[in-house]
């Protein structure tokens, strides 16, 4: 209510300070006519610089200010991936059977196009993630996840993830899986049915895991050809990958 009392007051005294100003000009010049002229073509002007303020500058402001946001959830995005999700994608796909046919399609390289990207992304979508618990440690997942549970945290509260819904149900999906592995008394002992559903929740975080991984690469190629360079060279999918250059 102060605020807008404020603003009130600030607006009654300009509209106060041009009546003024008017009052000088006919005082000194006399001339009533041409301060209505002058008046009524300033107000005819109005709607023209209403149009110029709301649909231009705030426009080219907002999309600034989304830029600017998009540019920090990536930078979060970043360390995401390097604090957890490109070795959530190692352990991901010691459960799955499929993971070859996956990987053939992931040998990312500088000479990628946005096609490419494009059609590998479409194959993704097509794929239907199958993970069998038994063919991997769920307790080495367990306790990586477990160990990443305040990162995991910290990211939940940042902000600018309200511009990417993708990416935020992707952190929920995996904090989820670290709450049910963690409850667990031995991950190692499990009945059929509570295997098959921490099989289903590592199955969800796969899938979003991996297409936001795909568009993370795609960015970084995109936008910072040095770190994309690194991703090359620990590509969880590439067997031949390697972080030192030969």
């Amino acid at each position: 209510m102060k605020r807008m009392k404020w603003q009130y007051v600030f607006g009654l005294v300009l509209v106060l300070l041009s009546f003024l100003i008017y009052c000088i000009h006919y005082f000194i010049f006399g001339d009533a006519h041409r301060i209505f002229i002058t008046l009524l073509g300033q107000i005819a002007f109005v709607p023209m610089q209403v149009l110029l303020v709301t649909l231009v500058v705030n426009q080219l402001l907002s999309r600034r200010e989304k830029r600017a946001k998009l540019q920090k959830l990536n930078m979060v995005i970043g360390a995401f991936f390097s604090e957890v999700g490109t070795n959530l994608l190692r352990y991901f796909s010691e459960f799955d059977p499929h993971c070859e046919e996956i990987a053939a399609n992931l040998h990312i390289s500088n000479d990628w196009s946005h096609q490419e990207f494009a059609a590998v992304c479409k194959k993704l979508k097509n794929h239907k993630y199958v993970i069998e618990s038994n063919r991997g440690a769920l307790s080495t997942l367990c306790d990586s996840l477990v160990a990443k549970r305040a990162f995991l945290i910290n990211l939940l509260q940042n902000p600018n993830l309200l511009e990417h819904e993708s990416f935020t149900e992707l952190l929920w999906a995996v904090f989820h899986l670290a709450e049910e592995l963690e409850k667990r008394s031995d991950v190692n002992h499990l009945s059929d049915k509570d295997r098959e559903h921490l099989e289903g929740d590592i199955e969800r975080a796969y899938g979003l895991l991996l297409h936001q991984w795909l568009d993370y690469m795609k960015h970084l190629k995109e936008n910072y050809p040095y770190l994309f360079s690194l991703a090359i060279r620990t590509n969880p999918f590439n067997p031949d990958a390697a972080p030192e250059i030969e």
